[in-house]
């Protein structure tokens, strides 16, 4: 028998608008508040914070 297994790795980006972790998707609707709702502009923002924090 033979078995593979794949992994498939996305940004930080992507991760963010399609995460189902509820905590991170709060945070999320609190950063693309502050650009007046626009989600794209909220997921730059948290993903440059997280990338600025590590």
């Amino acid at each position: 028998m033979l078995s593979k297994v794949y992994r498939t790795e996305v940004s930080l980006e992507e991760y963010l608008a399609y995460t189902t972790e509820q905590t991170e998707k709060v945070k999320l609707m609190e950063y693309a508040a502050k650009f007046d709702g626009d989600i794209r502009k909220g997921i730059a923002a948290m993903a440059e914070d997280i990338r600025n924090k590590s």
